[in-house]
Formats: structure tokens, C-alpha cells, sequence
């Protein structure tokens, strides 16, 4: 392992594990990010309702799923990135012979590893009000839910390339609730007025916890190859997006 760490390719690993370091001595960043789509999938899923079933803990699960990769990803690569280029850590990086891509799998690897945390939790209280998978399933939606972080990932970094640390939390925190309530993933879309029905269709997370739930064999609206397609063409925008922050920032 140290000898993997001391090779030239290694510096991907050594940012990756600094960044996992680093966010795990911010509990302001990872209590809030890990404990709050448990406690609101405990809250409404077991707490509330009056008669939870393993049928209603199941459709709320695929949503939540996507909710809880929202969180670190829109706030680890919007907020952080922001923060870290006003600090001047950014330039920093980019003078060095480190490559960019090394810097931003970092912060992805982060971000999914704090998204795992979440949905161990969201998980366990599944199994708690009874939800029962077969271990194919269970593979399959978890791999969407760690997955879910891209796009939102690549939202935040251009977010953080071109904001301020204050806009860029402030625009995290627009997306990430108005996204999740547009989206579906507190509550079912069917349940929203119509004009909240095509504003949620833009976002990831509509079409993410459509697939979450195709995936766990509840209704959905549409079809996977739609939503999947959808999915597709947000990332590819998204890297654009992205790459375009990166390339015009000073920083």
C-alpha cells in the first residue's frame, strides 16, 4: 500500500484518501449530511405514518435513496469547491504537476463514501419497517443511489467555479430542497399540481428516483429507457457545464 502511495500514479489515491481525512474531521459537513435523509425517512416513512407498511417503506426508500446523494454532492462540490477556491487552494493545486482529474475523483470518492454512510441508515431502517429484497435488487438500487451523486456532483463544481462560498451554499441549498420536492422524493410526484409536475421533469432527481423505483417494482411514471436517457443527457450537460467552470476560472 505505501509503496502504491509513493508511486507517481499514486497521486490519485493520496488525494482521494486526504479528502476522505478531511471530511471526516468536518462534523458540520457530514453529521448533517448523513443523519438528515435517515431521520426523514424515519420521520415520515416510520414515525408518521399511521399505518406504515413494508409497501409505503419501500416506495419512500428509492426516493430517499436519491435524496441522501443530493446532500454531499451539490454541498461537497458546490460549497466546498467554492470555499477552496477563494482560499486560493485551487490555484494552489492547479500550478502543481497534479493532474486536475485527480483533484475532482477525489471529491467524487468522498462524496459517494458519505452518501454510503447515509444509505446504511436509511437501510437499516427499511429492513426495520419490514422492506424485503432480493440481493440482486438491493445491489441494483444501491449502486443507482451511490451513482446519483454524479450529476449532482457536476452541478455543484460548476456551481463552485463560478460562485461565491455564500451563493454557492445558498444555490446548494435551493437545490437540494427544491429538487428533492420537485423531483418526488419526499413525496409522490402524482400527488404535486402540474406546473410542479414540469418543473420537477427537469431535475435529476425526478428522473433518478423513477428509476429507483422501476428498479424496486413499484409504479412509476414513464418508462426506464426514458428516464435513464434523461439521466444521460442532465450528465452530459452537466460535464459540460463543469469542465467549462473549470477551464474559464482564473482559480
Amino acid at each position: 500500500m505505501t509503496a502504491i502511495l509513493a508511486a507517481p500514479h499514486g497521486v490519485w489515491l493520496r488525494e482521494a484518501v486526504a479528502e476522505l481525512k478531511r471530511t471526516s474531521r468536518l462534523p458540520q459537513f457530514l453529521v448533517p449530511t448523513v443523519l438528515t435523509p435517515a431521520a426523514f425517512y424515519g420521520l415520515f416513512t416510520l414515525a408518521i405514518a399511521r399505518s406504515p407498511s413494508p409497501d409505503y417503506a419501500l416506495q419512500t426508500l428509492a426516493g430517499y435513496g436519491v435524496f441522501a446523494a443530493t446532500g454531499p454532492a451539490l454541498f461537497g462540490f458546490g460549497a466546498g469547491v467554492a470555499m477552496e477556491r477563494e482560499q486560493g487552494l485551487i490555484e494552489l493545486k492547479r500550478v502543481s504537476p497534479m493532474p486536475a482529474g485527480a483533484y475532482v475523483a477525489a471529491k467524487l470518492v468522498a462524496a459517494v463514501a458519505t452518501t454510503a454512510l447515509a444509505l446504511v441508515l436509511i437501510d437499516a431502517l427499511a429492513i426495520i419497517a419490514r422492506v424485503r429484497l432480493p440481493a440482486a435488487t438491493w445491489v441494483a438500487l444501491t449502486l443507482l443511489h451511490l451513482g446519483s451523486a454524479i450529476p449532482f456532483a457536476l452541478i455543484g463544481f460548476g456551481m463552485g467555479m463560478r460562485m461565491s462560498g455564500k451563493g454557492a451554499v445558498a444555490m446548494a441549498n435551493a437545490l437540494f430542497l427544491g429538487g428533492s420536492v420537485l423531483g418526488g422524493l419526499w413525496i409522490p410526484t402524482v400527488m404535486l399540481p402540474g406546473w410542479m409536475r414540469s418543473l420537477g421533469q427537469m431535475t435529476p432527481s425526478y428522473h433518478l428516483g423513477q428509476l429507483a423505483r422501476w428498479i424496486v417494482g413499484v409504479d412509476t411514471l414513464g418508462t426506464a429507457m426514458g428516464h435513464a436517457t434523461a439521466v444521460a443527457a442532465m450528465t452530459g450537460a452537466g460535464i459540460a457545464w463543469a469542465w467549462n467552470g473549470w477551464r474559464r476560472s482564473p482559480a
